[in-house]
Formats: structure tokens, sequence, C-alpha cells
């Protein structure tokens, strides 16, 4: 399903040599969410170079994107658009599974010099040996969101909270001083982000960092997993899904939220009356001097392996994650942090942005890039994340005595469904 090597070192030779493949295309890319909107925010300056190539981003949902992908692949890719979304969480099921499902980008030009330009933590899960199957797009550096107002109203002062336990004792004074206002939310039924935010900061994962072992029920792991119990417990935090976080969000009765730097963009577009209400602060550790920083979320781009147009869609994908101009105009429009290494120093990052109240929100959020461990999802990321929400949901009904129990437990069957040993 790929090139074969004489039509792929044909293309890498006309790429070399500055030739521009002049064929008009139509291209379509499945996307989702604000991402999607992003990816739409590049296609003018794309056009101005490539104006015969048409782009038509569909935005499907991310749970959407992923089934249809892995059904497609399942079908020899069949189905599949020209370009796909996909996040590096989830990306090496696809890699392991599907190995001719997408089209290897240094046959198409990503040579050494263009992935010298993005972080190596970006790119372990997107390359295998000598193949590359995506290219790193934006990164999620964690930053809590804040409500400037309902903070103030309370007299908390976002700069003294250090601790989790801080954050606790917090969210009772600002619950207290806002009558129906939750400290934050969590998606408690769909999604293990917490526990993956606060775990990734404390340097542990379900699995090491070379994927070969099972590392969820290590020491930190358990630590993460207890806190969040007791934020819930304490009542810090409430369920809540994506689309009732934003309601929440807009009607003012959710006080902070806890995500990857991405977030900036859902916040800024869904509630536009709320400009100067909000602001950005560093996550709190589990002690004070602990570390402070988390990855949640970040995405690629793939090129289909059956795609009639791979040459337009590498330009595209060059275009947009590879070149200043297009992870900027992202990061402007919709606030997707860029993983592109010179972008991060372009001077609108720096800028004090007026929505957040005149914050440089993005020096202060990315100035924690350097500090982020690297987190592996590996081949088996669904095995693991469905034991653990069932096991987090155990947990928290009662069903363990403590938190290293119910991470034993889920070692235990995460060791039976991938084979791989758990780590001592």
């Amino acid at each position: 399903m790929r090139f074969k090597l004489l039509a792929a070192t044909a293309a890498v030779a006309l790429l070399a040599s500055g030739s521009a493949f002049a064929q008009s295309a139509n291209l379509t890319i499945w996307s989702w969410n604000v991402a999607a909107s992003a990816l739409k925010s590049t296609l003018p300056g794309f056009n101005k170079q490539f104006p015969d190539i048409n782009i038509t981003v569909e935005d499907l949902g991310n749970s959407q994107v992923f089934d249809k992908t892995l059904a497609a692949c399942a079908a020899g890719g069949d189905g599949l658009p020209d370009i796909v979304s996909i996040e590096n969480f989830e990306a090496e099921i696809f890699w392991s599974r599907f190995p001719d499902c997408f089209a290897n980008l240094k046959e198409l030009g990503y040579t050494p010099e263009i992935q010298a330009k993005f972080p190596d933590f970006k790119r372990t899960e997107l390359e295998v040996g000598d193949v590359a199957y995506a290219m790193p797009w934006d990164s999620g550096p964690v930053a809590v969101f804040y409500r400037r107002d309902l903070y103030e109203k309370a007299g908390v002062d976002p700069s003294t909270i250090s601790t989790w336990d801080d954050f606790i004792a917090a969210g009772k004074k600002i619950s207290a001083a806002n009558p129906g206002v939750v400290m934050a939310q969590a998606d408690f039924n769909g999604d293990s982000e917490w526990f993956r935010m606060i775990a990734n900061e404390q340097g542990c994962g379900y699995y090491s960092t070379d994927g070969q072992n099972i590392t969820i029920n290590q020491p930190a792991c358990v630590a993460s997993l207890q806190k969040v119990k007791e934020m819930k417990d304490a009542g810090t935090l409430t369920a809540a899904n994506w689309d009732e976080k934003i309601q929440a969000n807009t009607a003012g009765k959710a006080a902070s939220q806890l995500y990857g730097g991405w977030y900036e963009g859902t916040v800024r577009s869904t509630s536009p009356d709320l400009k100067g209400k909000w602001g950005v602060y560093r996550m709190p550790s589990l002690t004070a001097d602990g570390p402070h920083a988390a990855n949640l979320g970040g995405s690629s781009l793939a090129i289909s392996a059956t795609s009639a147009n791979k040459e337009a869609a590498w330009k595209f994908v060059n275009y947009a994650l590879g070149t200043d101009e297009g992870q900027i105009t992202m990061l402007k429009e919709f606030g997707l942090v860029p993983s592109l290494l010179s972008a991060e120093k372009d001077p609108f990052v720096n800028e004090p942005q007026p929505y957040w109240g005149g914050q440089k929100v993005w020096a202060d959020i990315l100035a924690t890039l350097p500090k982020i461990v690297p987190s592996r999802g590996t081949a088996f990321q669904s095995d693991a994340e469905a034991i653990f929400k069932a096991t987090q949901a155990k947990f928290f009904a009662g069903g363990y005595p403590d938190a290293k129990a119910a991470l034993d437990d889920a070692a235990k069957q995460i060791a039976s469904a991938t084979g791989l040993p758990i780590a001592q």
C-alpha cells in the first residue's frame, strides 16, 4: 500500500530539487473540535502558496475520528481521507495493528532536517524504525485555567496555591463565597484525565517510558490516584463531561479547569463574553517543592497510504505543522500550542493577551515544556485505559481498601491483557 521504491525515490528527488507538484488536488482531513477549526485557519496562508490544492476539514469529534480511522485501517484503508488527525496518546495503536495504513512521510520529504525541528519526546510515538508515520502537531503543557473574579471574591490568590491540598482548601473558600460554583470538574465516567495529568507530573504512567513494563501501580501513581479521590471526596472535583464543562464555564459555575495548553482556545472561543475574567496559573503538585509540569494531549497529522494525492497532502502537512507561519496562526486563532521548536520562540508568545486580562499566558504555559516527563501511550494504550477507568470507578465507589490495592489490581489486569511484565 506504500509507494514503490522507485516512485518514492523520484518523489523525494523532485521535492529536494524544489520542483512543485503543480497538479490540482482536492484533499479531505478528519479532525475534531478546536483542532479542526485551527486547521481551517491555516488554509488562507496555505492557498496563497498552493492555490490549486483545495482542502476540506471535517470536524467529526475526537472519538469518531479514532473509531472511524481504526475501522478504515482494518478494512485495508478503505474510506480513509487523505489526512487524519491522530492523538499521540493513541498513535501506537495504529502503527502496531496496521503498519501499512499510513504513508511513510520520509518518502514524501520529511527529511532529518525537518524532523530535528521537533523535540524527541513528541516524535517517539510517531516513528517506528525507519518509518515516520506522522508529523508532530501540538503539545499539551498542563495549566490551571481559572476565573479571576470568582477567586477574587473568595480572597484566593492563585500564586499561593502550590500543592493539591492548597487547591482543595482554596476550593472550599471559593464555593463558600460563590454559591453554586464548583472549584473544578473531571470526567470521572468517560476519561482518566486528572489521574494522567497528576501521574505524569509525578513521573509515572501506565507504562514505563520505553514501553516495556507496566508501572501503573508504582508509588507515584498510587499517590496521584489517592489525591484525585481526596479532591472528589472534598467536593473540589465534581463529575462533568467535555460539553458540560464548557457549559459550566460559560455559565460561571466552574471556577477552574485543569487541561493542556490547547484548552486556551476552547475557553476563548466558547466563552467570548468573559474576556478579561479568565487567567492561568501553573498546576499544583503533591508537595510545594515538587514538579509542577505535565502534558495532556497533543496530536499529529498522518497521510493515508491509500490517498491518491500524497504529494499534495504532504505540502499541507509540512506547511501547517512545519512552518512558523502555520503553527503561529493556529496558536493565535485557537490556542494550539506548537511542538515546532522555532515557533515557540516567536514574539507572539511573549505578548500580553487581552482575553486573559493582559496576562502573557503563552510565556507562562510554554515555560513548563522543558520540565515535562515523557509519557508513552504504547500499542496497548486502549487496554490500559479501559482497565484503569473501570478500576477508578470501583475505587471511588469503595470497592478497594486503598489506592494501592486498586492499582495493584489494575496492573494485574493489564499484564493479563498485554503480556507485559509489572515493574518491580
